[in-house]
């Protein structure tokens, strides 16, 4: 471009004048020095914005630029994708069910997710940068920590909240320098562990008295000769081992029962008579009774609940025995099946019995438990009856409430909710028992 304007100055000082073509020639590259300041200020503006296009600028600013801002917005969008995967790997971390923390070299808090939050009680943005065993006061976990290498994870049981949580503790060496503690809470695991194996010796223990009873007869009949035992004798001791048996027996179905009622998907079943339900329970408490107990009924007509019939009258023969068997002889016991104001439906057993102590009666629907042991096999109970009213209440959507005081009798109720009622129209349909 100077040389062409160069002759173009040339040619006009030759032919109109020398001074005019003097005047062009020194125009020319004060010119052009204007133009590339120009340039170079709105390279500057763009450099101030590099996610903007570059201007026009043609020539080799364009050549220049162009490749530029094509490697500026490539990177940006990996820099956007790899932003976009770091976010899913951090919501990621938010979502696992176990805590995760990232500790430095010196043994600090980087980072962790709300589930290690929970598990250690801390605050991830005030905790930060803490020392991991000013965060986990243990002495314990700190002789855990301070290890070279760890083979394992370490069960640490610590006090929150004025409950005691077991958690499973895992230190792993990752990146340069860094550690991943990951912790997993094992307490209702480790409860369900303390429940099977106390429910293994509550199976053994009820088992082992009939069956060392039944031992112990049976060694009797075979080394005493017939002719030195009675008729009356040989009777008694059949009688017994019978009723030991029969004990072991109804021990068996009530597992059984109770294995069905855990291990089976809840059904929305049919319409029940909960009414003719009663009334077999009742047949069969006072057989049970034998004449030793008044009962009263206060029973609805026509109002059946939805379920299964077998699962019902389980828990409603349950409910009645119990009373039975804990109420002394010439005592009441009352059986009410009502619609409650809230368009449910309560079935109660209430008796005028030996009743239960307050401490008791959070942990009558557990397996094998007895507020007096002695009475209970006595009277030949599994142990079990409560427990599976308990899951069948469970199963219906009710809720089984205990109300006693220490001789003063007690109530238990089942209360069903009104989507278990079945329709006025449906009362004849009911299946019964």
């Amino acid at each position: 471009m100077l040389v062409l304007w160069g002759l173009f100055s040339w040619l006009c000082g030759a032919w109109i004048a020398r001074d005019l073509g003097w005047a062009l020639l020194a125009l020319g590259p004060i010119a052009a020095l204007l133009s590339r300041q120009r340039q170079l200020a709105r390279v500057r503006d763009w450099a101030g914005d590099v996610n903007a296009a570059p201007p026009p600028l043609g020539g080799i600013w364009d050549e220049i630029l162009a490749p530029v801002y094509r490697q500026l917005r490539r990177n940006r969008q990996d820099l956007d994708s790899l932003g976009r995967q770091v976010g899913g790997i951090m919501l990621a971390a938010e979502a696992l069910p176990d805590g995760a923390m990232t500790l430095n070299d010196a043994m600090q808090m980087t980072w962790c997710n709300q589930t290690a939050s929970a598990h250690l009680g801390l605050d991830p943005r005030a905790d930060r940068g803490h020392s991991i065993f000013n965060i986990v006061r243990s002495p314990e976990f700190a002789r855990y920590a301070r290890q070279e290498r760890w083979s394992g994870p370490l069960l640490l049981r610590l006090g929150k909240d004025g409950r005691d949580t077991a958690l499973l503790v895992q230190l792993t060496p990752y990146g340069l320098n860094q550690f991943l503690l990951v912790t997993r809470d094992v307490t209702q695991i480790e409860k369900l562990e303390t429940t099977r194996q106390d429910f293994v010796a509550n199976v053994s223990h009820e088992l082992r008295t009939p069956l060392t009873v039944l031992g112990g007869f049976l060694e009797t009949l075979r080394d005493m000769p017939m002719d030195s035992m009675t008729a009356g004798q040989r009777d008694r001791y059949l009688a017994l081992m019978l009723e030991q048996a029969q004990r072991m027996q109804a021990i068996v179905d009530d597992l059984l029962t109770l294995s069905t009622l855990e291990s089976s998907p809840p059904e929305q079943g049919r319409p029940v008579d909960f009414g003719a339900v009663i009334a077999t329970a009742l047949a069969q408490a006072r057989v049970l009774s034998a004449g030793r107990h008044v009962f009263v009924e206060d029973v609805a007509p026509d109002l059946s609940i939805v379920g299964n019939a077998n699962e019902l009258a389980s828990a409603a023969l349950n409910l009645l025995t119990n009373a039975v068997r804990y109420t002394p002889p010439g005592g009441t016991i009352t059986v009410g099946w009502r619609r409650t104001d809230k368009g449910g439906a309560s079935y109660s057993v209430q008796d005028t019995g030996i009743g239960i102590a307050p401490h008791d009666i959070p942990r009558l629907t557990e397996r094998f438990y007895r507020v007096d042991r002695g009475r209970s096999r006595a009277s030949g109970g599994t142990g079990l009856g409560l427990a599976i009213t308990k899951h069948v209440a469970i199963r219906h959507q009710a809720e089984l409430e205990i109300d006693s005081r220490l001789n003063a009798g007690s109530r238990f109720r089942l209360d069903f909710p009104a989507a278990r009622v079945a329709e006025d129209g449906n009362a004849g349909q009911a299946d019964e028992i």
